[in-house]
């Protein structure tokens, strides 16, 4: 059995084949990028949903960053009809969607996007890489304990004056 680790010469190299052997038959589907890879999957739904989860190696470093990028194609209804609306969110995404098969068997098909997070990290750990969070998810997280701050502020200054 071959050894991997921090000896071995092509750590981005091996990286990205061990992702792309572990989805190879499935429904993910795998590119390399120039930094790393993406990993593409439909998600089952009445809209048209892509999940990405896009890959970034720093081999010096020998870290990674991951981002969910989910792009979602739906109708609504608008004024003058029917109405084709696209988003797209970049950062981390953790959901899960469940849809019945459209072949008339009554199975249900269900997605969920902490499965593609299991794989990626799953394959670091066994590589010895780790995961740093991505600038978007730290920014988000800064917003949420500040608004946090604020909300415990707010309360505790309600409490004061309501107490007296």
């Amino acid at each position: 059995m071959p050894v991997w680790g921090a000896n071995r010469g092509d750590a981005v190299g091996e990286f990205q084949s061990r992702i792309e052997a572990a989805v190879t038959d499935t429904g993910y589907r795998y590119q390399r990028t120039g930094q790393g890879f993406d990993l593409t999957v439909d998600v089952p739904g009445p809209e048209r949903r892509i999940h990405t989860y896009r890959v970034v190696l720093r081999r010096p470093e020998r870290a990674f960053t991951m981002t969910d990028v989910v792009r979602t194609i739906g109708y609504g209804a608008g004024p003058d009809g029917s109405r084709r609306g696209k988003t797209v969110t970049a950062g981390r995404s953790v959901y899960v969607a469940r849809s019945r098969a459209l072949d008339g068997s009554g199975r249900w098909h269900t997605f969920s996007s902490a499965d593609g997070h299991r794989l990626i990290r799953g394959v670091a750990r066994e590589l010895g890489w780790r995961e740093v969070r991505p600038t978007s998810v730290k920014i988000a997280m800064a917003f949420g304990v500040l608004g946090g701050a604020v909300a415990i502020g707010t309360l505790v200054a309600l409490a004061v004056v309501f107490w007296f």
